[in-house]
């Protein structure tokens, strides 16, 4: 009986160490998950943006263990790398965007409560969306303008 009173002593912070290695591996798993699902959830409002490349570049490692999403990333990345694409194309990128969301969705325990219909749907106010629409105009004005004086000071030489 002292014998496994003494292993018991001796296993159970080993075992506890253990097991709390393998939660806190698996927590920072899906916390990385969640940043990636989190960050290209909100890039379908922007468009590219930094952060959203480098999350599209994680999927291979952060879901190495889910066929489906990676298997949508595939899909996505082949349509990405059509040259030249038509809106044809364009549709069919969105479409597969939406489509590695939804992946994710499900692969997060989120299958019923982010649907393809919230997917599809994100919110944009229509005053940011003016301020979108202005900034690229200013944008397109002010590369006008630099093109303008490039051919100036080249006539003048």
């Amino acid at each position: 009986m002292d014998i496994i009173n003494v292993v018991a002593i001796m296993l159970a912070p080993i075992v506890s160490v253990i097991i709390g290695q393998f939660l806190l591996n698996k927590s920072e798993k899906r916390k990385d998950k969640m940043h990636i699902f989190k960050t290209l959830m909100t890039s379908r409002l922007y468009g590219w943006t930094p952060e959203s490349v480098h999350c599209l570049n994680l999927i291979d490692i952060v879901f190495s263990d889910d066929k489906r999403v990676r298997a949508a990333w595939k899909e996505l990345y082949d349509k990405y790398c059509v040259e030249n694409p038509t809106e044809t194309d364009l549709k069919k990128i969105q479409n597969a965007q939406y489509k590695l969301l939804e992946a994710m969705a499900h692969s997060l325990g989120y299958k019923d409560k982010v649907t393809w219909e919230t997917i599809q749907n994100p919110y944009i106010p229509n005053g940011m969306v003016q301020q979108i629409v202005n900034q690229n105009q200013s944008q397109q004005a002010y590369n006008s303008l630099l093109v303008n004086m490039q051919q100036m000071m080249d006539k003048g030489k």
